[in-house]
């Protein structure tokens, strides 16, 4: 993608992970991100933090407590190393100052099935994953990560809302091109992208998904890329969790 032609026929649809999170997460890559220009968010995840149904862990309190009181006794899992499931655990480490073991699986579904089972003692799960297992009482959402509450699970908060400063980060996919692409080219690809985005239907599809429906102005969006690289990579160095 990095190397296709400036034409505007070429896009991508890249995500935190690809386009900011493995900027510092991995040695060498063969893309930067001066290679791309942002146009506009698709859709935006935030995480839930669950527990198993069963757990006697009711609260986010509770588990920083259950976390400080047995250090490197409880566990989370992942839908993989790198992925925001992994970093959301090692923000909330860093936050807490708390031991707990990153467990990665292959995906975000055996991530999941680990904390129904019990084999995880939380997780900071994709609501995607996580909602339906959330509805049928296998899991307890204790938080959400984004800057407001999710309109699917209305009477959970927000980490913020509970006292965890700078805990606001969503998973996300958007559009972007190679970094040439003609400005007039650009915005007339965003003026397009934006107006599918913003059609009812569109946006019902994705909330149903439990996810926000994005469009963004391109301007608003190439800056939260921006802000996502630098605060990733913030977090990726300061853990020392870069790969090679």
């Amino acid at each position: 993608m990095a190397r296709a032609q400036p034409d505007g026929y070429t896009v991508l649809v890249g995500n935190s992970g690809s386009n900011a999170i493995n900027y510092t997460a991995y040695k060498k890559l063969s893309y930067k991100p001066t290679d791309f220009i942002a146009l506009t968010d698709m859709i935006s995840f935030a995480n839930v933090l669950v527990v198993p149904i069963k757990s006697p862990i009711k609260s986010l309190n509770e588990l920083t407590e259950a976390a400080r009181s047995a250090p490197g006794k409880l566990a989370f899992s992942s839908a993989g190393v790198g992925q925001t499931t992994h970093l959301m655990g090692e923000l909330f480490k860093q936050r807490t100052g708390t031991d707990v073991v990153h467990v990665p699986y292959k995906g975000s579904a055996p991530g999941t099935m680990a904390v129904v089972s019990g084999e995880t003692q939380f997780m900071f799960d994709n609501m995607t994953a996580s909602l339906a297992h959330i509805k049928d009482g296998k899991l307890r959402p204790l938080a959400v990560t984004g800057s407001v509450r999710e309109p699917e699970l209305p009477d959970v908060p927000t980490m913020t809302e509970l006292g965890m400063k700078d805990f606001n980060k969503v998973g996300w996919m958007g559009f972007l091109v190679p970094a040439k692409t003609p400005p007039d080219v650009v915005k007339k690809l965003n003026d397009n992208l934006t107006a599918v985005l913003h059609m009812p239907d569109v946006q019902k599809r994705f909330r149903e998904l439990g996810g926000r429906p994005g469009g963004m102005p391109q301007e608003q969006f190439s800056k939260m890329v921006n802000d996502d690289q630098k605060s990733w990579g913030e977090l990726i160095t300061s853990q020392r969790l870069q790969l090679d």
